[in-house]
């Protein structure tokens, strides 16, 4: 009796959206002058949701009016703020409501986030398409359809994972809110116009599995965002008998066991006491999210002698910086679902920065084991690789500088070229 009495108020606000739906729908059509107007949205942090500035800046660079939605948790890059096409729309990240049953609060919070997201979606200039991020997409891919609907606009899937799988990271595959999430994904999924993605792995699941077909953007290996950078040269310089900078870049969920690295570094300098001539370390993990006090708690208890591990948070200026200037990047992301790819190696190699990285399904896509970066399985495989990579650190022989090299001499389809050939026309021909 329980579960439907706490179902009626997501009933009660469904009704009404779909009151206000048809009402709206009756209204005249928007301005000729709004056409080709693009609003590029995401249910989360935009200065964290590198792919959708991507986007948000591609289309500006082409000529296209561009509203850019989300949370404003963190400052998205410069090159957003100053773009006079680009016009940011800021929604506020809602506190779940301490009261009831957890199922009771994530509901109460789901409504409140579709009233919000629906109200804000009809105050914005009228746009003719809407590109959505998902995940996550609860409520937002059903409340984007719905103003596509009222406001005769064509909406736009990115498809960056399934939300339901990284549901299942933290409730398990059976509980019955990640099977309502999945049916849910699945059924709004196919009533957009278009879908892109990025891996083949994931394009070809979505057609099989949910019948939705996508077009996939090839993410950029030679050059992202980020360039290398040296203020004299444009190389990064190398000091001898300096520590070896290691960088890794999280958001701090379920999916990213940072266990395996530190494991890892507590082997690494088991060697170096032991008189492996190996260099000191010096860690980097940036980036913002909910288990970073737990893993900081356990960075707190390791007393190294070699390494030094921080945790910063960067500005979007202040990343490609760092990245530019490092010798190894780690990746821990885990596909929840196996069928997205991880950007933060895609901004590494955009830098010619070599990756170690965890392995998971479609990983191949992105990372050439043994050509521009390794892949690992554990702990222990992740401490033997930089054990081997570090050995002849910073001589100019080893494989380390051999991935760097490769990375340079890649001609990989660039993201420019990629978004043109697979993105534009859609906005172009429709």
């Amino acid at each position: 009796m329980a579960a439907p009495v706490m179902l009626l108020p997501l009933v009660a606000a469904g009704l009404a959206l779909f009151a206000a739906l048809l009402w709206l729908r009756g209204r005249p059509a928007e301005p000729e002058q709004a056409r080709g107007r693009v609003c590029v949205a995401v249910l989360g942090d935009l200065g964290r949701s590198p792919r959708m500035q991507y986007h948000a800046l591609a289309l500006a660079r082409h000529g296209h009016g561009v509203t850019l939605l989300g949370f404003l948790s963190t400052k998205p890059h410069s090159d957003i703020l100053h773009n006079e096409k680009i016009h940011i729309v800021s929604i506020s990240e809602l506190k779940v409501l301490q009261v009831g049953p957890k199922i009771f609060q994530y509901i109460m919070k789901v409504i409140a986030q579709a009233i919000q997201l629906f109200y804000t979606m009809l105050k914005i200039d009228h746009p003719s398409y809407i590109l959505l991020q998902n995940p996550p997409g609860l409520p937002s891919i059903a409340v984007t359809w719905m103003v596509c609907l009222v406001r005769r606009s064509k909406l736009i899937i990115d498809w960056h994972n399934y939300g339901y799988t990284i549901m299942s990271l933290i409730h398990g595959k059976n509980h019955v809110i990640v099977q309502i999430a999945e049916w849910y994904e699945k059924l709004f999924g196919r009533l957009s116009d278009y879908n892109f993605c990025v891996t083949n792995a994931m394009k070809e699941d979505l057609q099989m599995n949910c019948n939705i077909k996508t077009d996939s953007i090839h993410p950029d290996v030679e050059k992202s965002a980020f360039t290398e950078l040296d203020i004299r040269n444009g190389n990064v310089t190398q000091v001898k008998e300096r520590p070896a900078l290691l960088i890794s870049s999280t958001s701090w969920t379920e999916d990213e066991d940072f266990s395996i690295l530190l494991k890892a570094l507590e082997d690494y300098e088991e060697c170096v006491n032991d008189g492996i001539k190996l260099p000191s370390l010096v860690c980097v993990i940036t980036g913002k999210g909910p288990l970073k006090k737990h893993y900081n708690r356990l960075i707190d208890k390791m007393h190294f002698k070699h390494i030094q591990i921080c945790t910063p948070w960067l500005e979007a200026e202040d990343y490609p910086v760092l990245l530019g200037s490092a010798d190894l990047g780690v990746c821990l992301h885990k596909s929840s679902s196996g069928l997205d790819l991880p950007m933060k190696v895609v901004d590494m190699f955009g830098c010619c920065l070599p990756v170690c990285a965890v392995h998971f399904q479609c990983l191949h896509e992105l990372v050439k084991h043994d050509e521009n970066g390794l892949i690992f399985r554990d702990s222990n495989e992740l401490a033997e690789q930089l054990k081997m990579l570090l050995l002849e650190f910073p001589t100019g022989e080893s494989k380390l500088y051999m991935f760097r090299r490769n990375l340079r001499a890649s001609k990989q389809l660039r993201w420019d070229e990629s978004w043109e050939q697979t993105v534009l026309p859609v906005f172009r021909n429709n």
